[in-house]
């Protein structure tokens, strides 16, 4: 048995719409409520726009919700439901095999709709003549009434009884106390509670429809079913809504707290931008100063060059020209009395001309500055930092020469030294690849020369080695890229080949030989007794160890030549054990 009908009483105009209660207005038209229906999602809309809802899905038959059903739910499933979308919460709701139709009337929404008709101030019209104009409202059928029908309404037996009251009175109350009427049976009022039906009926309903169920007062079961309605709302409901009101104030403050913190970082991303902007400005105008220094620098040492090329051009050209004019146009006597001169010139020319470097000059064209833009380059305002010029290139004065093997060697034993090459500012190159370049000529003897073998360490030093043959002073010409580097030409001073000892290193010829007098020694030490050589305290001792073969006292020194030593037999030596 389905609720009743929505009344007549209340007249609605389509264009009303909704003024101060939002509990009489329906969400979907945006109007007062027009047969109010209670979807299972317990949102109420207008019966017709549930029915202009768009249907989400069809149940087919023998299926249902929860899964396959049985036979005996087959027959109840053989018509098709209809599923639609609830326009508040978006819930999918199952519409009765009625349709909307079969929906339960929500009480409350008319209640509402007729108090927000009565606040609204306009004229209400009787519902039984159709006039403006009605005062009074009857709480059992439902209907406005004017003076005149209200008249007719208490003659009438069947209504003679029921409670009239002035629809000015229901405005003051605020609250709406109207009885809820059968559907079946207009007039009737639902009394009665079916327990088998689970429905509220009237006395008719009872002794008619549903006579053999038992159906006893509703003022009997409405403790019963009130109070399970308030128990799941007072235990579980409300407090799960209490909890989920607070989840989702959190919600929304995590929601603020969020806002704010991404724009503060937003904030900081900016202002991190601007200083990393202004980082890398600074760093690209600090490359950009350096590169400027660079080509100054280079071009610099490119004027130099040019200019000392040019003045030894100017040099050679200048003789050239005098000495080819005086051959040329000179008389005898002319070329005799500027012949001094003119060889001395030429000569010393002819000298610098010697220079193995000079032909393989390389200018410098700047091939060794790039620039390397993945480079760490440090950090600027705590800002890291890419990008790095590198202009490694090898400064000659700055280059330095280290080893005992560039100033002093001896004849026929090998020497060397080492070659640091450095940047213009003084630093490592850590590289190697230079074009190193060594020449050691004999100053007296022009066409005496050492060949040097240069080892490339490839960390920016080079290992020089040579071997002279012949004794006498040589110029070690040590040159970087054609440049000499700082202190070349070097004085190299070759030593003749030294002698070694023949004795040994002793305290004395009575001690190292056990006391033989036929021993001897290279010092001019004497002994009593018959001895032959020397002895600890005695007269012309060195009062040191010293060689018995020429008495020098330095055990790592070169033999005396024989002119130096005491006239006494070759042979004579004793050759003792070391003490």
């Amino acid at each position: 048995m389905s609720d009743e009908k929505q009344p007549a009483s209340i007249s609605i105009r389509e264009h009303d719409k909704a003024s101060g209660n939002p509990r009489a207005v329906c969400k979907v038209c945006q109007s007062l409520y027009r047969e109010p229906r209670i979807l299972p999602c317990l949102h109420t809309f207008c019966l017709d726009c549930i029915n202009h809802l768009e249907p989400f899905s069809r149940g087919a038959r023998g299926c249902h919700r929860d899964g396959p059903i049985d036979d005996g739910q087959a027959g109840r499933a053989e018509k098709a439901k209809t599923t639609v979308l609830c326009p508040d919460c978006d819930s999918e709701v199952d519409l009765p095999p009625s349709g909307a139709v079969g929906l339960s009337t929500d009480h409350l929404a008319l209640d509402e709709v007729f108090l927000e008709t009565l606040a609204s101030g306009s004229p209400m019209g009787c519902d039984l003549c159709g006039e403006t104009g009605a005062e009074n409202r009857c709480e059992v059928c439902c209907v406005n009434l004017c003076e005149f029908c209200y008249q007719a309404h208490r003659r009438q037996r069947r209504t003679a009884s029921h409670p009239i009251q002035r629809l000015e009175d229901l405005k003051s109350g605020g609250r709406l106390c109207r009885p809820v009427l059968c559907s079946q049976h207009p007039g009737q009022e639902l009394r009665l509670f079916c327990q088998p039906c689970d429905l509220p009926v009237c006395l008719e309903c009872a002794a008619t429809l549903h006579v053999d169920h038992h159906c006893c007062p509703t003022l009997e079961v409405i403790d019963r079913h009130g109070d399970r309605i308030r128990a799941l709302v007072t235990v579980t409901l409300r407090p799960h809504l209490e909890l989920l009101e607070q989840t989702l104030q959190k919600v929304e403050l995590s929601q603020q707290a969020l806002q704010q913190r991404v724009e503060a970082t937003a904030d900081e991303v900016r202002a991190f931008a601007r200083g990393y902007a202004s980082a890398v400005e600074a760093h690209c105008l600090s490359l950009l100063r350096r590169l400027e220094e660079l080509r100054l620098q280079r071009r610099n040492q490119l004027h130099l060059q040019r200019a000392q090329l040019q003045q030894a051009a100017c040099d050679v050209r200048g003789a050239v020209d005098f000495a080819e004019r005086l051959l040329s146009c000179g008389s005898d006597a002319e070329i005799l009395s500027a012949k001094a001169v003119t060889l001395r010139r030429l000569s010393g020319l002819a000298e610098r001309s010697r220079d193995p470097h000079l032909a393989a000059l390389l200018p410098d064209d700047g091939g060794a500055i790039r620039f390397d833009a993945g480079e760490a380059a440090g950090e600027a305002g705590g800002f890291p930092l890419v990008g790095v010029i590198h202009f490694k290139a090898v400064d000659p004065s700055k280059c330095i020469t280290e080893g005992e093997g560039l100033r002093r060697a001896s004849e026929g034993q090998r020497g060397h030294f080492t070659l640091v090459c450095r940047d213009s500012a003084g630093e490592p190159m850590a590289r190697g690849g230079d074009h190193v370049l060594v020449s050691i000529l004999h100053r007296d003897k022009k066409n005496c020369t050492v060949e040097a073998t240069v080892e490339d360490h490839n960390d920016g030093s080079y290992e020089v080695s040579y071997t002279p043959e012949e004794a006498g002073m040589y110029s070690v010409w040590v040159c970087v890229r054609a440049q000499h580097v700082k202190g070349s030409p070097f004085v190299l001073s070759v030593h003749k080949k030294p002698r070694r000892h023949t004795g040994t290193f002793h305290c004395c010829s009575f001690c190292s030989s056990g006391g033989a007098k036929e021993a001897r020694c290279g010092c001019p030490g004497t002994m009593p007794g018959g001895f032959q050589g020397c002895g600890h305290s005695h007269k012309g001792h060195p009062g040191k160890p010293h060689w018995s073969c020429c008495g020098s006292t330095a055990e790592k020194s070169e033999c005396l030549p024989a002119s130096v030593l005491k006239a006494v037999p070759a042979g004579s030596h004793v050759r003792t054990v070391e003490l």
